[in-house]
């Protein structure tokens, strides 16, 4: 028998609780600082030099992979850092301006590595509301990780030419709110195909 079986579950204490209201306020921030990244950047051009902008993207990488301990952003984070020797080097915004191009090429590895090698990425967040997956949704889950990486492909593509050829304020445009948009568009239109999957199998 546990301990939790006779005795009532003790609430944390106020220490406790401070510390993980700080470890969450904290995530919360560098999450957003990350999703700001190419707004920031598009404002700080004007006024630091590249070389200086590359060690905040640097920090920015290696507190996320430090948050997460995650291997996806731990080798993002490495990375992130051949763009910030490469700006500080050369003095050139250019490296910092293809770091939505890299997020996108490293969560394509990841989802097609789901693929390879199953369970996929949505059928992991699948089972975390239903773990035990009828086999129609597992397959659907399937299919929503390879619509994901086509959509790694084009919005990784599309952060890679405004880097190269677009200007500064089209680059933040894009990366820094156009790419969200689409992210949410994505995301809306699966969750009326989901629900229409599971109706056709009674799962409504």
């Amino acid at each position: 028998m546990s301990c939790t079986a006779c005795c009532p579950t003790r609430p944390l204490p106020d220490a406790m609780r401070r510390i993980l209201a700080g470890a969450r306020l904290r995530r919360g921030a560098l999450v957003a600082v990350s999703l700001a990244y190419p707004l920031l950047v598009y404002l700080a051009m004007g006024h630091f030099e590249p070389r200086w902008l590359s060690l905040l993207l640097f920090m920015l990488a290696l507190l996320r992979a430090l948050g997460t301990r995650e291997p996806l952003w731990i080798w993002a984070a490495a990375g992130t850092g051949m763009l910030a020797v490469a700006a500080l080097l050369g003095n050139a915004a250019l490296p910092l301006k293809l770091y939505p191009a890299l997020v996108n090429a490293m969560l394509l590895v990841f989802f097609l590595a789901s693929l390879r090698w199953p369970p996929t990425v949505a059928e992991r967040f699948a089972r975390l509301q239903e773990p035990e997956l009828p086999l129609f949704a597992v397959a659907y889950t399937r299919r929503v990780t390879q619509v994901w990486c086509g959509f790694f492909v084009l919005n990784g593509g599309i952060a890679v030419v405004t880097a190269l050829w677009a200007t500064d304020a089209t680059w933040a445009l894009y990366n820094g709110l156009l790419a969200y948009g689409l992210m949410g568009l994505l995301h809306g239109a699966e969750w009326l195909v989901r629900r229409r999957v599971k109706a056709a199998h009674g799962h409504g």
